[in-house]
């Protein structure tokens, strides 16, 4: 069952990423990249995350029996299954994506190319939160002519 769900996870980030860096951004793409991807990825950790907390599906926790997000035992209990493996990637798919979609808009606003993009976006993908460090110190001086509240 694992495999299934961290297959189609994969495949709802890849068709997301795609339609970011390769299709035109108009508002019906990046509306499906929210919602069928983002949204959807969400949704999938969303049900994973509390059926796997409950025991309601590979049931996992360090020797007391509790899986927690307060211990490092207790979040290496978490991905001890394929299960909580499953979820954590979902959790990164998930936020990636949503990172890319707002560099994405964000960088449209700048008027940065899509040749500056594809290598952000593309990293963002591999490597979520330091190619969005890199997308931060890119943008700025645009961010500062442009006004930092315009998105």
């Amino acid at each position: 069952m694992w495999q299934t769900v961290f297959s189609a996870v994969n495949l709802i980030a890849i068709a997301g990423w795609i339609v970011l860096i390769f299709l035109p951004r108009r508002p019906l793409p990046l509306t499906a990249v929210l919602y069928l991807g983002v949204g959807l990825l969400c949704l999938v950790y969303s049900a994973g995350l509390v059926a796997i907390l409950s025991g309601a599906v590979d049931a996992v926790g360090p020797a007391d029996g509790a899986a927690n997000f307060s211990t490092i035992e207790g979040v290496r209990a978490i991905f001890a299954s394929d299960g909580g493996v499953t979820i954590g990637w979902t959790h990164y798919l998930a936020f990636d994506l949503f990172t890319g979609l707002w560099i994405a808009r964000d960088a449209d606003a700048k008027g940065f190319s899509r040749l500056v993009q594809g290598p952000v976006l593309l990293a963002t993908f591999l490597a979520g939160p330091l190619s969005l460090f890199v997308w931060l110190i890119v943008r700025e001086r645009r961010a500062r002519k442009h006004g930092r509240m315009k998105v």
